[in-house]
């Protein structure tokens, strides 16, 4: 399975305003445009570490998913969460060319961990040799007033980390501070090992 972002948060979905006063930064910000662009940095760094590590999408925005095969014949369970939408799905590497599946043969189960596709009417179609599926899905909480508040205050906390030691020379990575972890916690996905594919 692949996934592809299709297209980043862009700068104006970014929380820099609260970044500005999250750090309490003098007057005279908005004339420095090379702070803001640190911050625009460091805020999608504190993103994407947060992403990772809970496993979820914070801020919506649109991601293509490659797969070679079904997960089951009636299910494929989606590696992104929550899935706001599912634009389409469609077979490509077909002999005539790229096939769209009907949305009446699928539907959409959400899920704030586990979303996934169920197949209506029993199985989705076959996929032959050399083909795959492309699914095309908007996943994320919605625009950052969408997020949660206790993940919000987690990006603002680890972003001004960056801030804070910007100077510092490389070295190992930190790990994720204390006031960080226990605000993203219960967001992060439990993977069970020895169950179903």
């Amino acid at each position: 399975m692949r996934v592809s972002e299709l297209a980043e948060v862009p700068d104006a979905g970014l929380p820099v305003p609260e970044m500005v006063d999250h750090l309490r930064l003098g007057t005279g910000f908005a004339e420095d445009g090379l702070q803001e662009g640190l911050i625009r940095s460091y805020l999608r760094a504190a993103l994407a570490a947060i992403e990772g590590r809970i496993g979820k999408q914070m801020i919506a925005r649109e991601f293509r998913l490659q797969l070679p095969r079904w997960d089951e014949v009636g299910t494929q369970v989606l590696p992104l969460a929550p899935v706001m939408a599912v634009a389409g799905i469609r077979l490509v590497g077909m002999p005539g060319g790229p096939v769209d599946v009907a949305p009446a043969r699928w539907a959409l189960e959400p899920d704030l961990h586990r979303p996934r596709l169920q197949a209506v009417g029993g199985s989705f179609p076959a996929i032959p040799a050399g083909a795959h599926v492309e699914v095309t899905l908007t996943a994320g909480f919605g625009p950052w007033d969408a997020v949660p508040s206790d993940l919000r205050q987690a990006v603002l906390l680890l972003a001004a980390q960056f801030h804070e030691y910007r100077h510092e020379p490389a070295g190992p990575a930190p790990a994720l501070p204390f006031g960080v972890m226990a605000l993203i916690e219960r967001w992060r996905t439990v993977r069970l090992i020895g169950g179903r594919r």
